[in-house]
């Protein structure tokens, strides 16, 4: 099982199916390995499916499917089924894949290794005009890749998740520093490719990251000092990623168009105006926000899920974080701070990640899936190793996430009521 999931992952991210002279063979190699590694699990015996993710991903499904129906659509519902099924699948295979802790770190040193290869082919692009791909740069200046990264802003989005498990890896040492050596060199490649990318989002997204990773270990005050200084500083770059103001063209357009969504959710409050038909309904321009595309074309219930179910993936981490089992052998002790330190690079791969997703529409990507998928894996083993840490039940939040969702509307609404005035 575990095999072909990390095989599945590797053709997700560096999509070799995908190249120009591959890509008219045929070979649904993705469903394929998806399969293969869900025959294998299966017969498992070693199945839990008491986590609260299992039951909110189906219904997040089930709401996009009805979504359609309720907007006049029947075949769509069979459509979500299977555009949205396999992410719903590999998400199921890969959390159950995953348990093992050395499997954790094995599938974080896949995506950082695949990633590198993206950033390499950018490189690539930049040096000669063209990438081993066939891919030309986007705009004449950005980095881009195939399939599911063919946009700059995708790229980045792959690399400011990858970024913290590059981090850890590099930490661990070992090979008389060759592997610390290898992983840094890793790190270095995924940051020069969100320079490359020249993604706005991205880079709000590492100060993101860098102000959590100063918080947890400085404390508020200079995290906040960080962040100011660093957004500071990028206004101050000469290239477009020194353009965030609300009032530039593109961050105008944005907040336009999370005005539509919070429009469109005003006027279709139960289940929105179907997955898909966004642009449709906005002269063919995109959400820029997931949360607000979400919110929009599933509405009130299937944004209720959603944001339950990506809440959860923070709430786990931060839950090992906080924990403090009573230790007192060496070696126990040690094995906590391994496992303190693979929550801390989840978090942070999660802060990164949906930082960026603010600013784009990627609510269904299957990046997102696997990302909440190796979140919930490396939990369910944590909590067989130390069983002290809190078993997280739907039950006990059911008025939770309706309340936060309510909430998260009208800070979002009144969030872009300011920047509607401010621009």
């Amino acid at each position: 099982m575990f095999f072909f999931m990390l095989l599945y992952l590797a053709f997700v991210l560096v999509r070799p199916q995908d190249y120009p002279d591959w890509e008219n063979l045929g070979i649904p190699i993705l469903p394929i390995l998806l399969v293969a590694a869900f025959l294998f699990w299966l017969p498992s015996r070693n199945k839990d499916l008491s986590a609260p993710q299992y039951l909110l991903l189906p219904a997040f499904l089930l709401v996009l499917m009805v979504s359609q129906i309720f907007n006049g659509w029947m075949g769509g519902a069979i459509a979500q089924l299977s555009s949205f099924g396999p992410a719903v699948l590999a998400f199921l295979v890969l959390s159950h894949a995953t348990v093992d802790r050395k499997r954790v770190v094995t599938t974080m040193a896949m995506i950082v290794a695949c990633s590198a290869v993206l950033s390499v082919h950018g490189i690539e692009q930049v040096r000669d005009g063209i990438g081993w791909t066939g891919i030309g740069l986007s705009q004449e200046t950005r980095i881009q890749y195939v399939g599911i990264f063919n946009d700059p802003n995708d790229l980045g989005l792959l690399f400011i998740m990858a970024l913290p498990m590059a981090m850890y890896l590099a930490s661990r040492g070992g090979l008389l520093g060759l592997r610390r050596l290898f992983w840094w060199t890793g790190g270095g490649l995924l940051l020069y490719g969100i320079y490359l990318t020249s993604s706005r989002g991205a880079l709000l997204a590492l100060i993101s990251v860098l102000g959590v990773w100063v918080w947890r270990r400085r404390g508020v005050m200079m995290a906040a000092i960080l962040g100011a200084g660093a957004l500071g500083g990028v206004m101050m770059l000469p290239s477009r990623m020194g353009e965030i103001d609300a009032g530039e063209a593109s961050a105008a357009g944005r907040v336009d168009a999370w005005y539509s969504g919070m429009e469109m959710f005003v006027a279709h409050p139960l289940f929105g105006i179907g997955p898909g038909n966004f642009a449709d309904n906005n002269f063919n321009l995109t959400a820029h926000n997931s949360f607000v595309l979400v919110i929009a074309e599933t509405g009130f219930f299937g944004y209720v899920f959603w944001l339950a179910f990506v809440c959860y993936g923070f709430m786990m981490m931060l839950a090992v974080l906080r924990h403090e089992p009573e230790l007192t052998e060496p070696a126990a002790i040690a094995e906590w701070k391994t496992e303190r330190s693979i929550a801390m690079t989840l978090l942070l791969s999660q802060v990164g990640f949906y930082t960026a997703t603010f600013f784009l529409s990627r609510s269904y990507v299957i990046l997102l899936y696997l990302l909440a998928a190796l979140v919930l894996g490396y939990y369910v083993g944590a909590r067989q190793r130390y069983p002290g840490l809190p078993r997280f039940e739907l039950s006990r939040d059911l008025v939770r996430w309706p309340l936060a969702a309510v909430g998260s509307i009208i800070g979002l609404y009144l969030l872009v009521k300011i920047l509607l005035v401010t621009s």
